[in-house]
């Protein structure tokens, strides 16, 4: 008997937790923890910070030199190496170097490609940003769209009744009737579609933020038209500083000019010092009976004598630094022409969106009840009253369309722009 209860609390606990755990995931998501999930898990977005960490891991080996050679042989053995009764045995130790300055103009390119690696990753932070808040506009867009379609069903059900009533009264044809029912229906498929099409929004939105594609996900229905005062000059300016491809680009033009002044110290010498240790075990061998022991010293260093092949490695790093040069110039002004584009529709969809919530939707749904009470009357015809209902119907999508330009306008010159501008 305490067993059975026992399975029944922990069945009751668990069926809670479950339960606890179901709400969690269907609970609303502001836009807010939407983006930071997506910055925290989204799985591009975590390599490009694995690639930064992996530069920055790449600088420091610039500055120390190539490792040394220990050598050691063993000379004139009358039966086979390392066999003992050797003539001669000798030590070398060798060390390589570069031309003073190499190393530190290596190491420079180093530290820009390491901040090159970190712009590219707040890159990814930013363009996941206007992914996911893109997502999320658009799957408000379609909850949206889908309220208003249900409501299309919901008057066309209206209008299919007065139809029907009339019809049975001999006020208007069959034809009517017969038209009633396929805008019904037709409006019916279209709120089906529509469901699949939120459905796939959040399968988008999953995936963004590394999530199963089916997991439930639920975010804020309202849309916010907001306001937009910042200027078009500042925008401009915040842009070709700030943006992140500017930046890389930038610091791309700085490691070219150095690659063209270590392309010129080709010339300069690289130089090897080696120092030996001679030891003759057979006093015959040696210069001397009394000196079996010495040391030696060798300081050798490269002799530029293919000096051809290194005035086309000049006349390479020449060119890539002038290809770098327009580059950089060529992002200045495709960015400032796509900001100075983005500010105008944003301006222009406001507009249309504040036009049809002030005004033509008003109008539009005036229009649609008067004509539901004339066709009634038989004042006007079935074609009326739907090209009214349609007009009604067009005008609200044709709002949120707006509402929704607006919102991924905004988006899209914050992007441009390199990040937040409020």
């Amino acid at each position: 008997m305490q067993l059975k209860f026992l399975a029944v609390v922990l069945f009751f606990f668990g069926s809670l937790g479950w339960a606890a755990q179901a709400y969690a995931y269907t609970q609303v998501m502001s836009l807010p923890e939407v983006i930071e999930q997506a910055q925290t898990h989204n799985p591009q977005v975590r390599g490009t910070r694995y690639r930064w960490e992996s530069a920055q891991h790449q600088i420091l080996q610039n500055y120390y030199p190539a490792d040394p050679i220990f050598s050691y042989l063993n000379s004139d053995s009358p039966r086979f190496p390392l066999g003992g009764q050797e003539g001669l045995e000798n030590f070398n130790f060798s060390q390589s170097f570069q031309f003073p300055g190499k190393g530190w103009l290596q190491g420079t390119q180093a530290k820009r490609s390491a901040e090159i690696a970190r712009l590219t990753y707040a890159a990814a932070l930013r363009d996941v940003k206007a992914q996911a808040e893109t997502g999320y506009y658009q799957l408000q867009l379609d909850e949206a769209l889908i309220d208003l379609f249900t409501e299309n069903v919901a008057n066309l059900e209206q209008v299919q009744k007065v139809t029907q009533i009339a019809y049975a009264a001999n006020q208007v044809t069959q034809g009517d009737f017969i038209n009633g029912q396929f805008a019904l229906e037709a409006d019916r498929e279209t709120l089906r579609q529509q469901r699949v099409t939120v459905a796939n929004d959040k399968t988008t939105l999953d995936v963004l933020l590394n999530r199963g594609p089916d997991e439930p996900l639920e975010v804020d229905r309202n849309l916010n038209l907001g306001t937009f005062e910042t200027p078009l000059d500042a925008i401009i300016a915040r842009a070709v500083t700030s943006r992140q491809e500017i930046l890389e680009t930038a610091l791309t033009e700085k490691n070219q000019s150095t690659a063209l002044t270590l392309a010129n110290l080709e010339y300069a010498p690289d130089y090897t010092i080696t120092i030996g240790y001679d030891h003759w075990i057979i006093q015959s061998f040696a210069p001397t009976p009394n000196n079996t022991k010495d040391w030696n010293f060798t300081l050798a260093w490269n002799v530029p004598l293919y000096f051809p092949a290194k005035n086309e490695d000049i006349r390479r790093a020449r060119n890539d630094l002038n290809a770098a040069r327009e580059d950089l110039d060529s992002i200045r002004v495709q960015t400032a022409g796509n900001v100075t584009s983005l500010y105008r529709q944003i301006l222009r969809s406001r507009e249309t969106a504040l036009l049809y919530r002030n005004t033509l939707i008003p109008l539009a749904h005036q229009a649609f009840e008067v004509m539901l009470i004339a066709y009634q009357g038989g004042k006007v015809d079935f074609i009326t009253l739907i090209s009214a209902f349609r007009q009604e119907s067009d005008s609200r999508a044709a709002y949120l369309q707006a509402v929704n330009a607006l919102l991924a306008g905004k988006v899209a010159i914050e992007q441009a722009a390199g990040g937040d501008l409020q």
